[in-house]
């Protein structure tokens, strides 16, 4: 009895994680490029078990679960929908990539948010994203604006057009991508850092970046509440296993009263 109070727990415990990534989900559904997390299981370990009037064989070998456990957190990568801004340091890219980010240590960021600004100081004035990073461009440097900018365009292939009046610099932005998206860590605030399981960084030749829109989160509400839905019934029907093995346990205890 003890056991199946075991299982129906990791039950209950793995289906409040899922509520839990489910209420994440949406409540980011209007978060500039955030990406949905789905949350999977697997069968918790099995332990062989054996029927002593069979011989030790794979035929009477029984195999006896555990519960449930989670297998991993697997983010979806596919585009939201573009939002016009109009704004002319708002970028998205449409397609697979990344735009690059130098973090507070040095290290290279990426993001799907192209809600940039400007940051001034005694050198200039670069592009930054929302948390202060600075933007880099396809060398890996800050990307700073000439003197005198008044307008800033942009061409279709991911080049920064900085106009001074007749005078324009263009500048390469840095987007890349991945061999395997889902192997890429999640740092915070729409941010990610490559792993082993995400591979080097590649040029994403393929992506095109426009101005003037940010792309919207790609949550879908109505695949968010039938999970939800799915979810509640799992865990009913856990909490009901663990209170009738609980009966079943006081049943047994209360045998020779």
């Amino acid at each position: 009895m003890y056991e199946a109070m075991m299982i129906a727990a990791t039950g209950l415990h793995n289906q409040q994680r899922r509520l839990d990534t489910i209420a994440h989900n949406v409540s980011n559904v209007n978060t500039i490029a955030f990406k949905n997390t789905r949350l999977d299981f697997k069968d918790a370990l099995y332990t062989a078990g054996y029927v002593p009037a069979l011989p030790r064989t794979p035929e009477g070998n029984q195999q006896k679960g555990h519960g449930v456990m989670v297998a991993g957190i697997a983010k979806d990568f596919s585009g939201g929908i573009f939002q016009r801004t109009d704004g002319q340091l708002d970028f998205a890219i449409e397609g697979e990539g990344f735009f690059a980010l130098e973090g507070a240590d040095g290290e290279t960021m990426y993001t799907r948010n192209g809600a940039f600004s400007l940051s001034v100081d005694a050198d200039g004035a670069y592009l930054v994203n929302k948390q202060g990073l600075y933007v880099l461009d396809a060398n890996g440097a800050r990307i700073r604006l000439p003197e005198f900018t008044d307008t800033v365009g942009m061409s279709g292939g991911g080049d920064i057009i900085f106009a001074a009046g007749e005078e324009e610099t263009a500048v390469q932005l840095g987007i890349y991508t991945f061999r395997n998206l889902t192997g890429l860590l999640s740092i915070g605030d729409g941010n990610y850092s490559e792993s082993v399981a995400s591979g080097e960084r590649l040029p994403a030749d393929g992506a095109t970046v426009i101005q003037g829109v940010l792309e919207g989160s790609n949550v879908d509400l109505a695949q968010e509440m039938t999970r939800m839905m799915r979810t509640q019934r799992a865990f009913q029907l856990a909490s009901r296993a663990l209170t009738t093995a609980d009966e079943m346990q006081s049943i047994a205890n209360n045998i020779k009263r």
